[in-house]
């Protein structure tokens, strides 16, 4: 049951450099939101025109990055692009090794593998490359901490190249040709935020010098690689998987045209959904199983007959990474019992599958809301796979518990780590320390970001222009509207029970609902007169009608205690939408001649419970407000937490208090 609600209660704002664009007032209202609020920006925003891609020079470390594989490239050397064994590693390996090919280079794709060979660059690889003729290595989505390996490799007779996107620790840099990571120190490219898949593309388009043929080729294996590590999907990390979809809806390169028949997926119907549910996993199903070499090669397919058995065995493999996921999950919830843990999940074991910790210690990080540590224990020595939550800092976190650690790495969401058998629990008690200094402020469970009041704005034509925000993802989520104390016209369950349909109405306006999963007595709805909704929209079409209905993320009996305690203060954006609840005369006369509601308590909690029956919490602290203001109650500080009943002589004039004015129909 959701418990705490954040709505915004404000008045719409459509600034008027959107409208005058041509833009509708419910995507403009939005826009405003998040910040676009001229015409040039909303453009950018919706823009997949690779013209508007960051030069990638100005990355630091690409131009002698591009000096030297051009020089590699004239001299027909041969090299290896060394990659990771997740999904942003994989696409990454290929764009590059396909690229390289295309350019008339010897390239070899080099995977390591996940359990003989653990992350990143080993010394092992390096005598193996070396041994195959290799010249030059360049890392993608991994390399940033391999300062030894890097060292070893130019000892054998190679150079490096590091490409990647994790953060630097502190300390040294491989020492390299180039090092190219927007996140090392002294980087000024506008964007650090690319997963290792952009910046493997951006290397691709500085050493072609066109970025439009490089998307052409090369914009599918962006998005997959780019909605697959949660990069924030703004800046060209948006324009990007724009570009990646319309190519796996229209042209996809024959491994994804195959894994999308494999899946049931329509040619058209891909989207970021897509990926994150169906291609990814699959994909991540190899690396985790330790055959990433498998979806290298299904990537890198040049037809879909040669792709189609690959794709199979992913297929395959993803169903045997479910059961051993669940295996886990089972074993680790009857481990911390049933009392929900209150500190980081930190967890160990040597029979658990290395490759799958991972996934396991995101579903315990979400169902109990704590980050969480996955160990997989081998003799004196584990690894951990780890998930933060709610906005904890991982890679902070990490650092500040580097002692217990041989190594780690990786980002603020999700990092690796290597230990000590024996310093399990004292990294335990150390990250829990760590967490309780710094605990992320909870955050609502519902979190709405625009009120609507008026249901003329969730039209057809409205709500058909917010396509224009897709894609949806990391950093740039569904809009979430919310409709507040609306009539209940309607709810039961349907779907043999598991679901709710419901219809309320707004201003006149009947709206349709659908919310999956819940039902009417789990919702405590038998009965409800109003309520309060929070809903993405979205078009339905059915039998040639089309209509606005709303996928509902929640929805509760209407509690008006959020917008009454803003109006006990006189909160002008509150004011400006509680016009519904404007006090009669009849109600400031009712509080009048009540002794008990005009001795306040000591904070708007205390205040509201007093309110009266029959009369709104709204109402309630719109009378209040406006009594205080007109000199009706008085308090030793102004406010109305310990307010009570002033000496009062002759009349006050209610109606011409702010309060009161901020709540006139306008015009």
């Amino acid at each position: 049951m959701v418990k705490e609600w954040k709505i915004p209660f404000a008045k719409t704002e459509i600034p008027a450099a959107l409208a005058g664009a041509g833009y509708g007032p419910l995507l403009s209202s939005i826009l405003a939101l998040r910040g676009v609020k001229t015409a040039e920006e909303a453009h950018a925003l919706f823009t997949d025109d690779p013209a508007a891609l960051h030069d990638p020079l100005e990355m630091q470390g690409m131009a002698k990055a591009v000096a030297r594989i051009r020089e590699a490239i004239r001299r027909r050397e041969k090299l290896a692009i060394y990659g990771d064994y997740d999904v942003d590693g994989i696409t990454s390996t290929c764009l590059l090794t396909d690229y390289l090919r295309w350019r008339g280079l010897c390239c070899i794709p080099y995977i390591p593998d996940r359990s003989e060979e653990g992350y990143g660059l080993n010394c092992g690889a390096m005598e193996t490359l070396k041994a195959q003729g290799v010249q030059l290595v360049i890392t993608v989505d991994c390399g940033i901490t391999a300062v030894s390996e890097a060292s070893y490799a130019r000892e054998l007779g190679m150079e490096v190249i590091i490409t990647d996107h994790h953060e630097c620790k502190e300390g040294a840099l491989p020492e390299a040709v180039a090092v190219i990571d927007c996140k090392q120190p002294g980087n000024r490219y506008p964007n650090d935020e690319l997963a290792g898949v952009g910046v493997a593309l951006k290397l691709a388009c500085a050493v072609e010098g066109d970025a439009a043929v490089i998307l052409e080729r090369y914009a599918d294996l962006a998005a997959v690689g780019t909605v697959a590590d949660v990069m924030p999907l703004t800046d060209e990390n948006r324009l990007l998987v724009r570009r990646g979809l319309k190519k796996l809806n229209t042209n996809p390169r024959p491994g994804f045209a195959a894994m999308l028949q494999r899946i049931g997926v329509e040619p058209g119907k891909v989207n970021v959904g897509t990926i994150g549910f169906g291609i990814a996993p699959r994909l991540n199903a190899s690396g985790r199983l330790s055959q990433a070499t498998q979806a290298a090669e299904l990537l890198m397919c040049r037809s879909v007959a040669e792709a189609a058995p690959l794709a199979d065995a992913l297929y395959e493999l993803n169903a045997e990474r479910q059961k051993i996921e669940n295996e886990i999950m089972a074993d680790a919830q009857l481990r911390l019992g049933e009392q929900p843990p209150e500190e980081p999940i930190v967890l160990a074991d040597e029979n658990w599958h290395q490759g799958v910790i991972g996934i396991a210690a995101s579903r315990l990080s979400e169902k109990y809301c704590l980050p969480t540590v996955m160990i997989y224990l081998n003799g004196d020595k584990g690894k951990g796979s780890c998930r933060s939550y709610d906005g904890f800092n991982l890679f902070e976190a990490l650092s500040a518990c580097s002692e217990h650690l041989l190594g780690f790495g990786g980002h603020a969401l999700a990092a690796g780590l290597t230990i000590r058998r024996d310093k399990i629990e004292d990294f335990r008690r150390a990250l829990a320390a760590y967490f309780r200094k710094n605990r992320p402020e909870p955050q609502p469970e519902v979190s709405c970001e625009l009120l609507i009041r008026d249901p003329e704005l969730l039209s057809v034509e409205n709500v058909r222009e917010l396509e224009l925000l897709e894609p949806y993802g990391s950093g740039n989520p569904r809009p979430i509207l919310c409709l507040s104390d609306v009539e209940l016209e309607q709810a039961v369950d349907v779907g043999n029970g598991k679901h709710l349909k419901l219809r309320v109405r707004c201003g006149g306006k009947l709206i349709d609902g659908i919310f999956f999963g819940h039902t009417v007595n789990e919702l405590g709805l038998a009965g409800a007169r109003r309520v309060d909704v929070a809903f993405t929209p979205q078009i339905n079409e059915f039998r040639g009608r089309v209509s606005v209905q709303m996928m509902v993320c929640a929805v509760r009996v209407h509690s008006g205690r959020e917008l009454a305690s803003q109006l006990l203060t006189a909160d002008r954006a509150a004011l400006g939408v509680a016009g519904a609840y404007r006090p009669q005369r009849a109600d400031f006369a009712r509080l009048w001649r009540s002794e008990g509601s005009l001795c306040l308590g000591s904070d708007s909690s205390a205040i509201l419970d007093a309110c009266p029956p029959g009369m709104s919490e709204e109402c309630y602290a719109i009378c209040l407000a406006a009594m205080l203001e007109s000199g009706l109650l008085e308090s030793s500080d102004g406010s109305l937490c310990g307010a009570h009943r002033a000496q009062v002589e002759g009349k006050v004039d209610l109606p011409g208090t702010t309060v009161m004015r901020a709540l006139e129909p306008k015009p």
